[in-house]
Order: C-alpha cells, then structure tokens, then sequence
C-alpha cells in the first residue's frame, strides 16, 4: 500500500495521531524554553535556579507517568484526550497567572505531564495499536505532529513575543488547545480498536508472547536501551532548553537561530518518512541502534559552530536523528514486547524520557553557573550518544533472535 493511498484510507485515524503530537508542544521544553529570558526576569531566577526548578518540576512529572501512562491500558484515545487536554488548557491558563516562582514547580509539572508526557503517550500508543503492518508508516505520518509544532510554533511565538506580554502568549496557547479538543473529539468517534484495549493477540513480542511491565523491568535489554531513551531526551531538551544562553554565547540572536528550526524541521519530515518505511520493509531491529548516532554529530557540528549558515547544518543533522527517533523508537515496544500492555510498557519508557528532559537542563544550567558554557558541554555529550548507539546495538542484535518470525 502506497502513502497515498494509506493517507486516504485510514485519514480520521492519522489525522487524530498528528493533533495529538502537535498539542504536546504546549509542554514540551522547546516551546516552554521560548520564554526563559522572561521568566527568569519576572522571579529573579539565575540559570541554574531556572534549570533547577525545571528539574525538580519535570521529575515528578517523570514519576507520575508511570502511573498515568498507563490509563491508555484502560480507557479510550477519546476518553483520555478530552481529560488530558482539558487539563494541559488549564495549565497554559496557570502560567499566564503565576505570581511566584513556587507556585511554578507546580505550573510547569502539569505543563510537562499533560503535554510532553501524556499527549504523546496517546499518540504512540494509539498509532502502535491500531497499525500492525503499516505500523512504521502510521507512526511516521503521526509523529508529523511532533515536527509541525517545532516548525511552526517557535517561530510565531517568538514573533509576537516582540509585541505581546509573555503571560498573554500563555493564554493564546490555552485558546489553541481549547479549540482542538472539539476537533479531536469528533475524529474519534469511532475508535479503529474498539474500548483501545488490546484484548487479543494482535501482536506478540519477544519469546512469542505479551510482556507484561514487571517482566519488561527484568529483561536486560531494557538496560541496555536505556541511555538510548535518556541521550535524546536529557541532551536534546538541553539543547532548546539552553538556546537563549547559546545564542548569547555564541554572539548570534534568538530570533536568527529559532529562524534555524524550519531547517530541521525540514530533515526531521524528511528521516520520518524514510524510518517509516525502513521500520516497516526491514523491522525496527535494523533501525533502532543508528537513530541516535545523527545526534552526536549534530552536537559536535554545533559545539564548533561559528556562524548561524554552519548551526544551520548542525540542526539539519539533529533534525534526522529526531525523525529517526520518535519513529523507530516508538515502534520498538510494540515490536519486542507486544502490544496488550503497550501502555504501561511505554509509560515506563515515557518516564525514562521525562526524566531525561528533567536531568538535561538541571546538569546544563548547574554547569553554565559554574562556568562551562553549553557549547564546552556539547563534546562530551556526542560522545555519550555514540556509546548509547553501540550499547542498543548490542542489545538488538543478542535478542532479535527472540523475535517471532513474523516480526
């Protein structure tokens, strides 16, 4: 089946995936990170008070998913959008309001929770358990969602920044997710699996059975992945987290370097597709351990970077390793561990993750106010990822054989 022709046909179901990425973006760090210089001014916070406050906030949102992702076990996509983005409307409504900086480890743990945390749990969970065989393709075209806010939401944001009080921008955010919600509603008034409670054997994993998230905790291959899971989300959160003091550092402005993200917005489409495709011709086995080998090289590009022409190519590089990853990476789960309890299985990884956004910018901003800047970090950092690619390697290679045939 051509992309068309699966665009055509299963457009209600892609649709709802693609606004279901695209309204994480409220909670996630390179949309919140757009607002640093402001928030920092408004409560007297340094870097590292900042990056703190964004760590302790973003933990406990880490530690909650393990709990509240799992819900996508028993209810409905339809059912816990409604709640989920109600709440995430709530909490861009919260940071309009917000009159201290206490109060703000709470505003920023439900904007991390209900947007980076759950809204792209729904979405992965949803598109791994409706797809099988086009499952690579499903997740692609979903995770379009994920590249469309990048896009298009820095960029505008930052515009009107330079004539709207951030706390109005807050309220606009809160009007866009309000009006989505009618919207997803309606796509989803008829679920492709329904209750989404994946009752039968629609797709085994390892060892030709269901995992359940007890069994995943004591299998080796999830330790081996789990700098895979972390470097994307610690490094590449630190990456946008950090961009106003990047900029400052490296002499360039804001508005110059945001004007970068159609540019990786423009590789991370591109290396979507093409996972895709590569997850559903040669299996996810094949794709998961190079998806993270782009972003250490991207980091080197930008740490040597002088010029915004060669940050440029850095972020086009970082670009194809993000298309790479929120594919394959999703996909995996489904694939080595099965589908009936994919939510709690992805819940845990999405902790993982979460609590990988929470360690980038609180390492970051501790190191900046103690005289390291970001550019001097980012070596160490590629070095990491590719020791991450190596370890996934591994782990993939000794227990594909476990696979069922099919996979």
């Amino acid at each position: 089946m051509g992309y068309l022709r699966f665009l055509i046909d299963n457009r209600l179901f892609l649709l709802a995936g693609f606004l279901l990425t695209f309204t994480s973006s409220f909670g996630q760090t390179y949309f919140i990170a757009l607002f640093a210089g402001e928030i920092k001014g408004a409560f007297g916070l340094s870097d590292g008070q900042w990056g703190g406050l964004y760590t302790l906030a973003t933990t406990c949102s880490a530690i909650t998913m393990v709990w509240a992702g799992a819900l996508t076990d028993r209810f409905r996509v339809r059912q816990l959008s409604l709640a989920v983005m109600g709440l995430l409307a709530l909490a861009c409504m919260s940071m309009a309001l917000v009159p201290s900086a206490l109060l703000l480890v709470g505003v920023i743990y439900a904007l991390r929770l209900m947007g980076q945390g759950m809204m792209s749990q729904l979405g992965a969970v949803a598109m791994s358990r409706w797809f099988i065989a086009t499952r690579g393709r499903a997740l692609s075209i979903s995770s379009m969602g994920f590249a469309a806010g990048q896009a298009v939401l820095p960029v505008g944001f930052v515009a009107l920044l330079a004539t709207w009080d951030w706390r109005a921008l807050w309220l606009l955010a809160a009007g866009i997710v309000l009006l989505l919600i009618p919207v997803m509603q309606t796509l989803l008034r008829f679920e492709r699996t329904p209750q989404s409670i994946a009752l039968g054997e629609q797709s085994l994993g390892m060892e030709g059975r269901h995992w359940t998230r007890a069994q995943m905790l004591k299998h080796p291959l999830f330790y081996l992945l789990i700098p895979l899971i972390l470097g994307p989300a610690a490094w590449g959160t630190a990456l946008f987290f950090q961009q106003v003091h990047l900029t400052e550092v490296k002499g360039w402005s804001l508005v110059g370097f945001v004007a970068l993200m159609p540019v990786f917005t423009v590789s991370s489409i591109i290396f979507i597709f093409i996972t895709g495709w590569a997850v559903d011709r040669f299996g996810v086995k094949w794709v998961l351990p190079f998806q993270i080998m782009p972003y250490g090289c991207a980091f080197l590009v930008l740490a040597y970077a002088d010029t915004l022409f060669v940050a440029g190519i850095g972020m086009f590089i970082f670009g194809i390793g993000q298309g790479m990853q929120g594919t394959a990476t999703a996909a995996f789960w489904a694939v080595f561990y099965g589908t009936r309890n994919l939510g709690a299985i992805k819940a845990a990884a999405a902790a993982l993750m979460v609590f990988g956004t929470a360690i980038g910018p609180g390492v970051s901003g501790t190191l900046i106010d103690a005289g390291v800047d970001f550019p001097d970090q980012m070596i160490p950092i590629a070095l990491f990822y590719f020791a991450s690619a190596l370890l996934a390697g591994f782990g993939v290679l000794r227990y594909q054989r476990d696979l069922p045939v099919a996979a």
